[in-house]
């Protein structure tokens, strides 16, 4: 029998990237602790944090109120997407020019499948130090790229040389890298869960392999499994080219707290209205219409309620959001953060959308 295929997998993550646009296109920007996102009076969250304000404590989804405490002489900027949208454009341009297999996971970062390659080259280092060149030579941007043999390792290779790294996990070497790794270094382990395994005694990857799948489901559930396949270096995910949509949604965080019914309601349809037109230029409609809401305080609640028939019109969108409005706190409470996705959306077997059929009698 043939030995199993070795895949090539590449992760890129670029640096700080919306920070790092901002600096590149504003030199007075530049080693200067930027936010970019929320405001210096405290309102909204962090999207993205140079270099110079993590070493504050500052990170992206923080509340902007906290980075203020952490570091009050932070510089903040509003979010340009058109233009990180633009440059991310062209950074997977660059990606297509080694391989078709590129799945990015936003705006920043992706995998890339180069077992098989454009430029017939072995080496996947040697792609990812092209592609990170040709990177830094069209954007003046940098990226860290990790390499390994599938996609959990090169995730957890790209963020050991940041910022403006490279990093290879070999076969061989993947067992006594996880053994000795943190347990909350481990990609997909948040903070409560870090907390849990540590209560447990598991405080490295050398302590969480000694548990049995079945141990690990009994106190994990689920991701129990997927726990104990990826401190053995397991991960058979591949890397999917033609990742299928699941959503469409909008959301925004105000810069002022508001608690004017009458106002929300308003901005609910024209939250939909802008919902409708993206699903209409798409062919797509949904069952399910979640309103999202964040108070004052950053607790966020989400209501949801979904239909046999799929919706495509503003208006229903927006009444159903309003009706799951009354579900909420909204009105006693002051909210910072609405929004609307519509799911559960008209997708064929392939991840596209299916153009909807009106009868005609």
């Amino acid at each position: 029998m043939s030995e199993p295929r070795i895949h090539k997998i590449i992760h890129i993550d670029m640096d700080a990237f919306y920070a790092s646009v901002e600096q590149r296109d504003f030199p007075e920007y530049r080693g200067k602790p930027l936010i970019v996102g929320g405001s210096p009076e405290g309102r909204g969250v962090v999207a993205a944090a140079s270099y110079e304000v993590r070493k504050y404590g500052v990170h992206s989804a923080m509340p902007a109120a906290k980075a203020v405490r952490l570091c009050p002489h932070a510089v903040f900027v509003k979010p340009r997407f058109e233009v990180y949208k633009k440059v991310s454009q062209q950074i997977r341009e660059i990606f297509f020019q080694f391989t078709d297999l590129v799945e990015p996971l936003s705006l920043d970062e992706a995998y890339l499948d180069v077992t098989e390659n454009h430029i017939g080259l072995p080496s996947a280092t040697l792609i990812a130090q092209k592609i990170r060149s040709l990177i830094r030579e069209k954007t003046n941007l940098t990226a860290s790229a990790g390499v390994a043999y599938n996609k959990f390792l090169a995730k957890m290779a790209s963020d050991l040389n940041k910022p403006d790294g490279l990093a290879v996990i070999l076969p061989e070497e993947a067992e006594a890298f996880l053994a000795e790794l943190p347990i909350g270094a481990f990609h997909g382990v948040g903070d409560a869960t870090e907390a849990k395994m540590k209560r447990l005694g598991i405080t490295n990857g050398r302590d969480l392999r000694k548990w049995s799948e079945i141990d690990l489901v009994e106190q994990f559930g689920k991701t129990g499994r997927h726990y104990y396949r990826i401190v053995r270096g397991i991960d058979h995910r591949k890397v999917k080219p033609d990742r299928i949509r699941k959503s469409i949604g909008k959301e925004r965080t105000f810069s002022e707290d508001i608690d004017d019914l009458s106002w929300i309601h308003n901005f609910l349809s024209e939250l939909a209205e802008k919902i409708a037109d993206v699903m209409k230029n798409k062919h797509a409609a949904g069952k399910t219409v979640t309103l999202k809401v964040r108070y004052a305080d950053f607790e966020t609640v989400t209501r949801s309620t979904s239909f046999s028939h799929y919706l495509d019109n503003a208006n229903d969108i927006a009444q159903t959001a309003i009706q799951l409005l009354e579900e909420t706190k909204v009105g006693d409470r002051k909210v910072r953060l609405l929004g609307i996705t519509m799911s559960n959306l008209n997708l064929n077997e392939r991840g596209h959308f299916k153009q909807l059929e009106i009868p005609f009698e």
